[in-house]
């Protein structure tokens, strides 16, 4: 599946933003998607993921700040992100897994096989 990632852009603290990804096919079957982060000089980070069971889960440092969806009908997976912080300053990235199984607490990077480009995201004071 080819994952196309748009809605990054340049936004001021304290303020809000949704990343779109859409999928070149159905994500009806894919098991996991998520968005990742990398910001310079540091490690690619989870942002979000969410099971095809719409179970999610978030990394500690968007958690309550951030809601992660998907839209089988429209193939695309969604970042909502608000209050948003100097250190959200990133590219973000999503990704497919479609073979992964098992609990949401389990996702790790190597699970996602697809990836989209990157999004960036500069939050400016």
């Amino acid at each position: 599946v080819q994952l196309q990632a748009s809605g990054g852009g340049l936004v001021q603290a304290r303020g809000s933003l949704r990343l779109s990804c859409v999928a070149s096919e159905s994500i009806r079957y894919i098991n996991v998607m998520g968005w990742y982060r990398q910001a310079p000089g540091k490690q690619r980070e989870l942002v979000a993921a969410i099971t095809s069971g719409g179970y999610a889960k978030y990394g500690d440092s968007v958690l309550g700040r951030s809601t992660i969806s998907r839209d089988v009908t429209k193939k695309t997976l969604w970042l909502d992100m608000s209050n948003l912080e100097i250190e959200d300053t990133a590219d973000y990235f999503c990704g497919a897994g479609p073979y992964w199984w098992g609990t949401v607490a389990s996702v790790v990077e190597t699970d996602f096989t697809s990836w989209g480009q990157g999004t960036l995201v500069t939050v400016s004071s």
